[in-house]
């Protein structure tokens, strides 16, 4: 269907900058802003909120940049568990790297790394340390505190954050930012809070956290996405009641921010004998829930978002062999929403071409709406054959028509099993797209289906086969949103991504 935008990114950016100031004159000295999910590449919120674009928070923060520093966060446990971002499939520690250029690059002064939960013989850590330095950043070293976040007693002392590298920052904004959840953002915040009071400086804390969003219904679908996006933390939305209690106003929180908020308060009232903050949501500073311009159109794609994350889910199960946790619990954010399956329109296409062939089956919606299909053929895999039906039709080129020919596809197969040791012969997307991009050199159509790529971005698609690593990634840098079915083309044992 047409891409209908349900989110004002200008009046977002014009709001979101205006509240973070406003913020800032209240604490009257420096503002630790701790950055809740992602500063740049925000692709879930782009999703859920139409309009909202995969830089908007960095561009509203170009608003103030003169007075902005960012700081990047990393666990050191997550560098010995080789984590990824799965929206990027790149390691934390790149994405590290990449953030720091990505953020340069815009102009932003970022020249500290915060190492946090370091604890003593992780080579892993001081290895990726060494390097950072070498690269010309500073690098804090964040240890383990032993009974964090109860023992306030020792966590603020000399014993505590006294213990932690202290970070020399230049601006009034600090803005702590990460690869993903669980880097020890807030820990770093309050960290820096303690060291600058012990110094004189006047310092406080506050929280841009996007989802959920504050004043949207608890069972809002963008607020239930969040929950489908974070059920592996097993985060649930629910009615702040320290909120309720002091402003008698019923706003949407969630169970960890709730869960810790006495104990912030806490640490907060410790380090700074003050604390301006009623309830969780007191601390915020998002204005996305102002900035919604159609409900609909955002309640729609939310609905879609939550059917996506189910189906990842299953295929992460699958691809991992575990169990159904994960996408039991999306399972019941469906039912919260009043979703089925049944509402992503290419999935019902894309098994009908499998049960007719008695091969794995692809299908694309459109942005007019219209679903193209894909089959298993001797030449292509479905991901490919639907990637070419979808560049047909947006060109306006006969289905019929052979874009690639047999003769140009054969040297390639030939290539992969002969040379290259695969034993599958038939082409991936991204080996199409190459052979494409090769015969646009000499023929009008070709180069007219190559120049509908960017046509894609934001189509739904739906593969009845879980997709290797390569067509994945494909559909990922076009910004197709594809799911599958939780199944391989082959019974085995072992799997190749």
């Amino acid at each position: 269907m047409p891409h209908r935008i349900g989110f004002d990114r200008e009046r977002y950016i014009h709001m979101q900058s205006e509240q973070i100031n406003a913020r800032r004159a209240e604490i009257g000295g420096k503002l630790y802003l701790e950055m809740g999910g992602k500063l740049f590449d925000d692709f879930h919120a782009s999703r859920v909120l139409p309009g909202f674009t995969p830089d908007n928070k960095i561009a509203m923060l170009e608003r103030i940049k003169d007075d902005v520093e960012i700081i990047v966060c990393i666990n050191a446990h997550d560098l010995t568990r080789q984590k990824k971002r799965a929206d990027l499939g790149i390691t934390y520690e790149d994405d590290v790297l990449r953030l720091v250029d990505v953020f340069r690059d815009r102009g932003f002064l970022v020249n500290n790394v915060v190492m946090t939960q370091l604890e003593s013989g992780n080579e892993q850590a001081e290895a990726f340390i060494d390097r950072l330095n070498r690269l010309g950043l500073t690098t804090a070293r964040h240890h383990v505190i032993p009974g964090y976040p109860t023992d306030t007693k020792r966590i603020v002392s000399a014993d505590g954050f006294g213990a932690n590298d202290y970070v020399e920052t230049t601006r009034d904004v600090i803005v702590m930012t990460a690869p993903g959840p669980g880097s020890g953002k807030l820990a770093t915040c309050l960290s820096q809070v303690y060291h600058e009071h012990e110094r004189g400086i006047p310092a406080g804390y506050a929280k841009f956290e996007t989802f959920p969003i504050w004043n949207l219904p608890l069972e809002h679908p963008v607020n239930l996405a969040y929950e489908a996006a974070t059920a592996d933390l097993d985060d649930i939305n629910v009615i702040d009641p320290y909120h309720l209690a002091a402003y008698n106003e019923q706003v949407t929180s969630y169970n960890r921010d709730v869960e810790v908020f006495p104990l912030l308060k806490a640490l907060l009232e410790k380090v700074t004998g003050t604390t301006p903050y009623h309830s969780p949501t007191d601390m915020g500073v998002n204005m996305a829930g102002h900035c919604i311009s159609d409900d609909s159109a955002c309640r729609e794609a939310a609905r879609q978002e939550i059917i996506r994350r189910y189906f990842k889910a299953l295929v992460d199960e699958r691809r991992e062999d575990t169990d159904d946790t994960v996408s039991s619990r999306i399972a019941l954010v469906m039912q919260k929403a009043g979703c089925t399956e049944d509402e992503r329109r290419v999935i019902a296409p894309a098994r009908e071409i499998a049960e007719t062939t008695g091969q794995p089956g692809a299908a694309l919606e459109l942005p007019d709406g219209t679903i193209v299909t894909g089959k298993t053929s001797e030449l292509l895999g479905p991901s490919a054959a639907v990637l070419l039906n979808a560049l047909k039709y947006l060109a306006g080129i006969d289905k019929e028509t052979l874009l690639l020919s047999p003769e140009s596809i054969e040297p390639i197969q030939t290539l992969k099993t002969t040379h290259l040791g695969s034993s599958n012969p038939r082409l991936h997307t991204d080996e199409v797209l190459i052979a494409l991009s090769v015969s646009a050199a000499h023929n009008d159509e070709s180069r007219q289906a190559l120049a509908q790529l960017k046509t894609l971005a934001g189509c739904d698609a739906h593969t009845t086969t879980i997709l290797g690593s390569v067509d994945e990634g494909i559909f990922r840098n076009l910004g197709v949103l594809v799911t599958c079915d939780p199944q391989y083309w082959r019974k085995r044992l072992y799997h190749k991504r």
